[in-house]
């Protein structure tokens, strides 16, 4: 049975785009306000600050800088200590794109479970619809990062199988 889903309207792909962008520190950080798809494009494309990943990892509440958290924006710890003597340095479009990718899956995630702390602790435990893998350790590669994100759809329409 195929379940029929409407496609976002403006207004909510402009709170999830402003919801991401908090998580990557605002315009403060970024140095322009995100109003729409492609100013995000843009940024990405010109590399996001170091401190923007900074920032993202300084807001999270549950997961630590450990190696789940390497995998999900693809960046070592050692890396990102580098990088963090940097900060006005853009990070690569690979980087910059892995770590605007978690702060979105996070921001979607925070929505469904109602805060910050349970999607981290959501994030962190393995999920029966991904196979008992932990969704963190999904989001390495495109199509893990898919996989969470299916899951995440049915989760929020009450569509688990």
């Amino acid at each position: 049975m195929a379940v029929a889903t409407k496609a976002p309207s403006s207004a909510a792909v402009g709170g999830e785009l402003q919801k991401i962008e908090a998580l990557l520190g605002g315009s403060r950080i970024l140095s322009r306000r995100l109003t729409n798809a492609l100013d995000a494009h843009e940024l990405l494309l010109h590399g996001l600050p170091a401190s923007a990943l900074d920032h993202l990892v300084g807001t999270l509440v549950v997961i630590g800088k450990n190696e789940s958290l390497e995998k999900a924006v693809g960046m070592s710890l050692r890396t990102w200590q580098r990088r963090k003597d940097t900060p006005s340095k853009p990070l690569s479009q690979e980087q910059s794109g892995r770590a605007w990718k978690f702060a979105e899956i996070l921001a979607k995630a925070t929505d469904i479970f109602g805060s910050q702390a349970e999607a981290e602790q959501w994030l962190e435990r393995p999920a029966i619809g991904l196979d008992q893998r932990r969704p963190i350790d999904l989001l390495g590669t495109p199509a893990g990062v898919e996989l969470v994100e299916d899951h995440l759809d049915r989760l929020e329409y009450g569509v688990y199988a």
